[in-house]
């Protein structure tokens, strides 16, 4: 189990770490350009979060359908899901896009009243919107082939996407090499075209180089399937919900600190992008352990034949998460000052702002570490995704965001404590998630679209 854990969960992690850093790119080198273009690209970049939530989400039930298959070596049913899976996350990014198209001005509005930064804001919006079809197809292929324990080539797409984001944002942000100074639009154009070569390679690589792994065909991903498709609905709008979710509280955290002060909102920025980074390790960790358990539970006839063995990698597991915990806390301690001070454009009170707020985050990061990996990990790996949707409806929208929203404008709290209120529920969710993964009660075996009469009873 640790070969497979470390040998999968090192790629996606750096993945994902290079993922975020096309947004993170834009993030350092627009603090570098200007406060109110940060801002703005903030804004749109809560939206862009959500965006990429919903597609992970999706991505997520894509690899705990596909991982149980995998297990059951029945790829014919993991290409089936995968076109439904597709057009889910088309039919998502669809949406997106007509909404940035038509009301982007609504959109970047919901994040903070200032004009510049609403101007900053809708012209960066204006080219990204560009990027939900692109990315949205991209990311499920990534996901149908790490379903397949085939990880290493999103690490290559993520190289080469984050090299040309670089490249191209220090072309166009500032005007080098005679290009233009377009600022905020130069970034948009530099993600843009990164993203451009992730879908050209991800379709050249899954349709016409990987014959070993999955082998798919163009014909077999488009082609619609009904009861695939209600399949893969039927077990991912959980995924799907919990992930939005995720995303939208995220997004609310910025609004609601848009409309408190300037400088919050561009404070918050700069700090959640740098525990973004850090963050990926709990999601990597998360991704892993849903690979794991679900190829042991496919692999079983039934789940009392696979119990001792998931019983034991869940334990391991979570010792595991506990110490990355630790790391990704005293790491974003140490590395705090060091990035912050790339962000020269931030004002004093935003620079001191966001100190402030990586030292909570270096708080409640810890629990992110723990439960986050036990919940969308072992647990939803393990087939149970109710639980976790429950769990977040309450934790979320019951508990921290009317808190947060009582404590901004009702009792005009201080934006750290405000923060910390937004960023609670990672610490209290630790004790549910503790509770019921070491229940047990989450293990169920999707049945594959091909049942024998032997896994018919334990399907879900």
């Amino acid at each position: 189990m640790y070969r497979t854990f470390f040998s999968l969960s090192w790629v996606i992690v750096l993945t994902l770490v290079i993922t975020l850093g096309v947004n993170l790119a834009d993030n350092i080198m627009i603090g570098a350009y200007d406060e109110n273009a940060l801002s703005g690209v903030s804004a749109v970049n809560q939206i862009m979060f959500i965006f990429i939530q919903l597609m992970l989400g999706a991505g997520d039930a894509m690899v705990a359908v596909g991982s149980q298959y995998w297990g059951q070596k029945d790829t014919a049913s993991i290409k089936r899901v995968g076109s439904s899976a597709l057009l889910f996350n088309f039919l998502i990014a669809t949406l997106f896009f007509l909404c940035a198209t038509f009301i982007p001005e609504h959109m970047v509005r919901a994040f903070t009243e200032n004009k510049a930064m609403i101007s900053e804001g809708v012209a960066y919006l204006h080219i990204i919107r560009f990027t939900f079809p692109l990315f949205s197809i991209s990311s499920m292929l990534l996901a149908i082939l790490r379903s397949a324990e085939g990880v290493k080539m999103g690490l290559r797409v993520s190289v080469m996407s984050l090299v040309i984001n670089v490249s191209l944002n220090y072309v166009l942000i500032y005007g080098n090499l005679g290009a233009p100074e377009l600022g905020a639009r130069g970034a948009a154009i530099a993600t843009l075209v990164a993203r451009g070569a992730e879908f050209v390679v991800m379709f050249v690589y899954t349709f016409f180089i990987d014959h070993n792994r999955l082998s798919c065909k163009i014909r077999e991903l488009i082609r619609f399937d009904s009861k695939a498709f209600a399949m893969y609905v039927k077990v991912g709008w959980r995924f799907v919900v919990v992930s939005g979710m995720f995303g939208m509280s995220t997004a609310l955290q910025t609004a609601i600190l848009g409309h408190m002060t300037d400088a919050a909102i561009a404070a918050n920025s700069s700090a959640t992008a740098i525990f973004q980074v850090l963050k990926v390790i709990a999601v990597g960790a998360a991704s892993t352990s849903a690979i794991i358990i679900g190829k042991t539970l496919g692999e079983a006839e039934t789940i009392e034949e696979c119990f001792p063995r998931v019983k034991s990698y869940t334990k391991t597991l979570q010792v595991m998460y506990l110490l990355l915990g630790i790391f990704i806390s005293v790491t974003l301690y140490f590395i705090r000052t060091p990035i912050l001070s790339f962000y020269t454009s931030l004002s004093p009170e935003a620079l001191e702002l966001a100190h402030q707020f990586i030292l909570v985050l270096c708080v409640t990061g810890f629990g992110t570490a723990y439960q986050m990996p036990v919940l969308t990990g072992i647990v939803r790996g393990g087939g149970d995704s109710k639980f976790i949707l429950y769990n977040d409806l309450i934790s979320i929208w019951g508990i921290v965001l009317p808190l947060s929203f009582l404590g901004a404008f009702l009792f005009h709290w201080d934006p750290v404590v405000v923060i910390f209120c937004l960023n609670s529920d990672q610490l209290f969710k630790c004790i549910p998630a503790f509770l019921k993964v070491n229940s047990y009660h989450w293990m169920k075996k999707i049945g594959a679209l091909r049942q024998s009469k032997s896994t018919k009873r334990h399907a879900v």
